[in-house]
Protein backbone atom coordinates (compact mmCIF):
# COMPACT_ATOMS: atom_id res chain seq x y z
CA UNK A 1 0.00 0.00 0.00
CA UNK A 2 1.27 3.58 -0.97
CA UNK A 3 0.75 7.21 0.79
CA UNK A 4 1.40 8.38 3.90
CA UNK A 5 1.78 6.26 7.16
CA UNK A 6 0.18 8.68 9.24
CA UNK A 7 -3.16 8.28 7.73
CA UNK A 8 -4.57 6.32 10.44
CA UNK A 9 -3.57 8.42 13.60
CA UNK A 10 -6.20 11.05 12.66
CA UNK A 11 -9.92 9.97 14.02
CA UNK A 12 -12.75 11.37 13.02
CA UNK A 13 -15.66 12.03 14.52
CA UNK A 14 -19.34 13.05 12.96
CA UNK A 15 -21.16 16.78 13.95
CA UNK A 16 -24.72 15.63 15.09
CA UNK A 17 -25.96 18.79 16.53
CA UNK A 18 -26.91 22.26 15.29
CA UNK A 19 -24.39 23.70 17.90
CA UNK A 20 -21.57 22.26 16.48
CA UNK A 21 -22.66 23.18 12.92
CA UNK A 22 -23.24 26.70 13.99
CA UNK A 23 -20.24 26.58 15.86
CA UNK A 24 -18.09 25.76 12.97
CA UNK A 25 -19.62 28.28 10.82
CA UNK A 26 -18.26 31.24 12.92
CA UNK A 27 -15.11 30.49 11.76
CA UNK A 28 -13.43 30.38 8.13
CA UNK A 29 -14.81 29.81 5.26
CA UNK A 30 -12.91 28.61 2.14
CA UNK A 31 -15.36 28.48 -1.38
CA UNK A 32 -14.62 26.18 -4.20
CA UNK A 33 -16.90 25.59 -7.03
CA UNK A 34 -18.40 21.92 -6.18
CA UNK A 35 -17.71 22.50 -2.23
CA UNK A 36 -17.94 24.79 0.94
CA UNK A 37 -16.21 24.38 3.69
CA UNK A 38 -16.10 26.19 7.58
CA UNK A 39 -13.83 25.16 9.67
CA UNK A 40 -12.59 26.86 13.27
CA UNK A 41 -10.56 24.79 15.77
CA UNK A 42 -12.02 23.66 19.46
CA UNK A 43 -10.95 25.39 22.65
CA UNK A 44 -9.91 23.48 26.02
CA UNK A 45 -10.64 20.33 26.56
CA UNK A 46 -13.13 19.65 23.41
CA UNK A 47 -10.00 20.11 21.21
CA UNK A 48 -9.02 16.38 22.05
CA UNK A 49 -7.03 14.66 18.87
CA UNK A 50 -9.82 14.00 16.53
CA UNK A 51 -11.25 16.36 13.39
CA UNK A 52 -14.97 16.82 13.55
CA UNK A 53 -16.96 16.99 9.92
CA UNK A 54 -20.58 17.70 9.65
CA UNK A 55 -22.02 17.46 6.04
CA UNK A 56 -24.87 19.62 4.57
CA UNK A 57 -27.15 20.56 1.80
CA UNK A 58 -29.79 23.04 1.08
CA UNK A 59 -32.81 22.67 -0.60
CA UNK A 60 -31.22 24.22 -3.75
CA UNK A 61 -29.53 21.70 -4.37
CA UNK A 62 -32.76 19.63 -5.24
CA UNK A 63 -35.32 17.04 -3.38
CA UNK A 64 -33.95 14.65 -0.70
CA UNK A 65 -32.76 12.13 -2.97
CA UNK A 66 -30.16 14.64 -4.75
CA UNK A 67 -29.53 16.72 -1.16
CA UNK A 68 -28.58 12.47 0.03
CA UNK A 69 -26.33 11.64 -3.28
CA UNK A 70 -24.39 15.29 -2.61
CA UNK A 71 -23.87 14.32 0.89
CA UNK A 72 -22.69 10.87 0.04
CA UNK A 73 -20.15 12.68 -2.29
CA UNK A 74 -18.93 14.78 0.14
CA UNK A 75 -18.66 11.93 3.14
CA UNK A 76 -16.54 9.90 0.38
CA UNK A 77 -14.62 12.74 -0.80
CA UNK A 78 -13.96 14.06 3.34
CA UNK A 79 -12.91 10.11 4.00
CA UNK A 80 -10.12 10.08 1.66
CA UNK A 81 -8.94 13.42 2.28
CA UNK A 82 -9.62 14.88 5.65
CA UNK A 83 -7.03 12.48 7.66
CA UNK A 84 -4.33 13.52 5.45
CA UNK A 85 -5.21 17.29 5.88
CA UNK A 86 -7.68 18.04 8.23
CA UNK A 87 -5.98 19.55 11.86
CA UNK A 88 -6.73 17.87 15.45
CA UNK A 89 -8.76 20.38 17.46
CA UNK A 90 -10.51 21.37 14.36
CA UNK A 91 -14.43 21.08 12.95
CA UNK A 92 -15.07 21.14 9.51
CA UNK A 93 -18.14 21.20 7.61
CA UNK A 94 -18.83 20.19 4.25
CA UNK A 95 -21.73 21.94 2.07
CA UNK A 96 -22.68 21.20 -1.26
CA UNK A 97 -23.32 23.68 -4.26
CA UNK A 98 -25.18 22.59 -6.90
CA UNK A 99 -22.05 21.84 -8.59
CA UNK A 100 -21.43 18.92 -5.94
CA UNK A 101 -23.99 16.60 -8.24
CA UNK A 102 -22.49 17.71 -11.63
CA UNK A 103 -18.81 18.08 -11.65
CA UNK A 104 -16.59 14.69 -12.21
CA UNK A 105 -15.07 12.71 -9.15
CA UNK A 106 -11.60 13.89 -9.70
CA UNK A 107 -12.80 17.69 -9.72
CA UNK A 108 -14.93 17.66 -6.83
CA UNK A 109 -11.70 15.93 -4.83
CA UNK A 110 -9.50 19.19 -6.38
CA UNK A 111 -11.87 21.50 -5.05
CA UNK A 112 -12.08 19.81 -1.50
CA UNK A 113 -8.01 19.23 -1.57
CA UNK A 114 -7.13 22.77 -2.42
CA UNK A 115 -10.24 24.07 0.20
CA UNK A 116 -8.53 22.01 2.94
CA UNK A 117 -4.92 23.06 2.56
CA UNK A 118 -6.01 26.73 2.06
CA UNK A 119 -7.57 25.85 5.67
CA UNK A 120 -4.74 24.39 6.62
CA UNK A 121 -2.34 27.31 6.30
CA UNK A 122 -4.42 29.73 8.36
Amino acid sequence: MSGPENLELIETRRLKKRREFTFARDGITERRKSVVIQARARAGEASGLHVGEGFTATKKIGGAVERNRAKRRLREASRRLLPRYGRSGWDYVFIAREATLEVGWSRLLDDMESALISLARI
